[in-house]
């Protein structure tokens, strides 16, 4: 035992000795994980200011009113302008769609409504790359007309026109027109009784014609926090577990690269002829992998939580423990690496590449319910999806220490069979 613990001391004196290399071991996944966090929301607010360009070819009450209602929209940041000089605008991705309200928008939509006349088509323009704001925009337009269309339509001199458009209509059966008919009359019947009777000051707002026949009272689905403190969901959360990961397990193959070095400069057969098994030698490099990893893993976490409103609102044991669980499979990886490796030229190119691979799968750069079903369904063979889903469970999910326990038994798990395979493979000479 205590050479095991005089060569884990002499591998931590080695690391911590090269400060540049510490720093950047921790600057780099802080950096990039900001990025990444910026990149996907930050705060994790709704969008807003969707940059989007409106051009009214026909100049009515109601297309006027439809374009005032979208510039009105905090969602939206609407551009008013001709087609020629905002469609270029969406091809350059300085708009994400351009909506064209096309001539005799304000005379057919209302008849349209009933089937007396053809439906306007509206054109929507939008930038390929930003296809999800497409539904936003559609959205927002379907609302503005509903409304609009209503307040013109429900009203006396606009029902007596359509009540004639739909007399005169030859396509509509007679049942259809004398169904029409006897709303039509209805409806004035109803508008009659409702502007001879006061109307509540609550009901001043309804009288802008149609709307939506329900309001919506959106909640985040995140765990209460009992500190009564805003709940939110932060997208550096998820962006530190990524990077994290990703550069611990960077710094697993310098460790699978040190270990080459070490043989082939003839250190490990000096090693040898003092009074130390296999298990010892190794077991040292994985205790010291371990320990460096869960360092540089608890600094990155400490500026996120410091600068980057990440906060841990699971389990704080089980979030200790997937950061152990983790650096320790670190470690073992590495020994793996060290154990098939030949040279460390070879060596360093492939285990680059797995890293990289297991990184991608595990959702470390994108959320993995990105991905297709299929690949999401692959991706848990992969030590790293575990690793990120745990960490995420631990900080802006909330969840309790139940949730870390299979994770970690994973992880666990991959660690074992990595060390028993190093183990047995390891090559004292290149």
């Amino acid at each position: 035992m205590t050479a095991l613990i005089a060569l884990v001391r002499a591998e931590l004196k080695l690391y911590f000795s090269n400060r540049r290399a510490v720093l950047m071991s921790i600057v780099a996944p802080i950096l990039i994980a900001a990025f990444f966090g910026a990149l996907f929301g930050g705060s994790g607010s709704k969008p807003a200011g969707i940059p989007v360009g409106v051009t009214d070819l026909d100049r009515s009450a109601l297309s006027q009113q439809v374009v005032a209602a979208l510039q009105a929209d905090s969602t939206l940041k609407t551009q008013v302008g001709r087609e020629d000089e905002l469609l270029p605008l969406v091809r350059a991705g300085k708009l994400q769609a351009l909506v064209v309200l096309p001539q005799g928008l304000g005379e057919q939509a209302g008849g349209a409504m009933f089937g007396a006349r053809r439906k306007p088509e509206i054109t929507l323009h939008y930038d390929p790359s930003q296809a999800q704001s497409l539904a936003v925009v559609r959205g927002l337009l379907a609302q503005s007309l509903m409304q609009e269309v209503g307040r013109q339509t429900f009203s006396p001199a606009r029902l007596q026109d359509f009540r004639q458009q739909v007399q005169g209509a030859q396509d509509l059966t007679p049942e259809r027109r004398a169904s029409l008919t006897r709303m039509f009359d209805a409806i004035a019947e109803a508008n009659g009784t409702a502007a001879s009777a006061p109307a509540p000051a609550s009901a001043a707002s309804a009288a802008g014609g149609l709307s939506l026949p329900y309001t919506t009272h959106e909640v985040e689905a995140v765990q209460a926090d009992d500190r009564a403190l805003p709940v939110a969901y932060n997208s550096y959360a998820h962006s530190f577990a990524g990077m994290g990961v990703q550069f611990i397990l960077m710094s697993g193959v310098d460790l699978a690269l040190g270990l080459l070095m070490m043989r082939r400069l003839g250190l490990w057969k000096r090693l040898r002829a003092a009074p130390l098994s296999r298990s010892q030698l190794l077991g040292s490099r994985i205790v010291a992998g371990t320990l460096i990893a869960l360092v540089v893993f608890a600094v990155v976490y400490a500026v996120a939580f410091a600068f980057f409103g990440v906060r841990l609102l699971g389990s704080a044991a089980g979030f200790v423990l997937v950061l152990l669980s983790f650096s320790l499979l670190t470690a073992c990886f590495g020994l793996l690496v060290a154990a098939l490796g030949r040279t460390p030229e070879a060596t360093r190119g492939l285990a680059i590449l797995a890293t990289l691979l297991m990184v991608m799968l595990g959702g470390a750069w994108v959320p993995a319910f990105i991905f297709p079903e299929w690949l999401q369904t692959l991706s848990l063979a992969v030590p790293t999806r575990w690793a990120v889903d745990a960490l995420d469970a631990m900080t802006w999910r909330g969840q309790p220490f139940a949730a870390a326990l299979l994770p970690c038994a994973v992880m666990l798990g991959f660690s074992a069979l990595f060390a028993a395979v190093a183990v047995w493979r390891f090559r004292w000479e290149e």
